[in-house]
């Protein structure tokens, strides 16, 4: 079933989670760990992240350092494939703009079309960790919306090879991604909203936004987003904080503000336990005011620990 009917058939805020695949060389059992007790809670659909390539070198016999390119966390389309087998749940796996050109990109969606998927999370992806920017493969996309586009034709029967004849349509559900504090790249807010907007003429059906911690910054972008006539679901992203590195990290990574009042708790904390629980109940209390003002669903990224969510869900079931 796709994201939108989900939240169509329900009068209530529906809970979905966001999960990592295992990293190479780990067992699908350290998934299933982190998914069970989340399954109580009947998420309407997981989401699964893509991990593009990383760069490494390594030093040869004759001294020379050869680059080659690793991915850390393969298998997206196979975890979404198992997932569903396992707990007959809806997956929408994340595909991306890094790593793939747009033949590469057309056989990805005919599998996850083959699979049954209908659902996708519609991302441009970070650059590989060597580069500063952002940098597209030959004959591949350099912005979300190049991809949306396509996924779009081929949800028209449009392929890349024009002599097809009878071709079958996709009819995949396309989700993209919501910045309440702004994409980092965008010079402002407007000009944030002004692409979103395109991306949704373009076919995007739902919103999922970035992690924040103020929930006045996701009514303020919902408020934009509809005073700029985009009137699709945008489901609220959160990620209860669980350690005092992410009082830095987070920031720096996804480049969201982080309130004085939880900074402030933090700091205090005398352990990552106490931080832990700080996390959880400052979510909460995020969770009850998002469902007070009536969102569709809200999204837990759980970087794959679940446990702290598990808590937070169940106050509200």
């Amino acid at each position: 079933m796709k994201v939108i009917e989900h939240i169509k058939n329900t009068n209530k805020t529906l809970f979905s989670f966001e999960i990592l695949p295992p990293l190479k060389g780990e067992s699908i059992q350290s998934l299933y760990k982190s998914l069970d007790p989340l399954m109580e809670f009947q998420p309407p659909f997981i989401d699964v992240t893509y991990h593009r390539e990383e760069y490494v070198y390594k030093r040869k016999d004759n001294g020379l350092l050869e680059r080659r390119s690793v991915k850390k966390r393969p298998g997206t389309v196979g975890i979404c494939a198992a997932i569903m087998n396992k707990y007959n749940v809806d997956t929408v796996p994340h595909i991306i703009c890094g790593g793939f050109n747009r033949e590469e990109t057309e056989n990805a969606l005919i599998d996850l079309n083959f699979l049954g998927i209908d659902n996708l999370l519609v991302l441009r992806g970070d650059p590989i960790k060597s580069e500063i920017y952002f940098s597209a493969e030959n004959d591949g996309h350099s912005y979300a919306s190049e991809l949306l586009m396509q996924v779009s034709d081929m949800n028209k029967g449009i392929y890349l090879d024009n002599d097809l004849r009878n071709t079958v349509s996709t009819d995949f559900c396309i989700g993209v991604a919501g910045y309440p504090e702004k994409h980092f790249e965008s010079p402002n807010m407007f000009s944030d909203i002004h692409f979103l907007k395109k991306k949704v003429e373009a076919g995007a059906e739902y919103i999922v936004t970035q992690m924040f911690f103020d929930n006045q910054k996701y009514f303020d972008f919902v408020k934009l987003c509809r005073e700029n006539d985009i009137h699709i679901p945008i489901i609220p992203g959160l990620k209860p904080i669980a350690t005092k590195k992410q009082l830095t990290l987070l920031p720096q990574r996804f480049h969201l503000n982080i309130p004085s009042e939880l900074v402030n708790l933090i700091i205090k904390s005398k352990n990552n336990d106490e931080v832990r629980n700080i996390g959880i109940e400052w979510a909460i209390n995020q969770t009850r005011e998002l469902i007070e003002f009536g969102v569709p669903c809200i999204h837990f990224y759980t970087m794959g620990k679940s446990d702290n969510i598990q808590k937070i869900v169940q106050k509200f079931i």
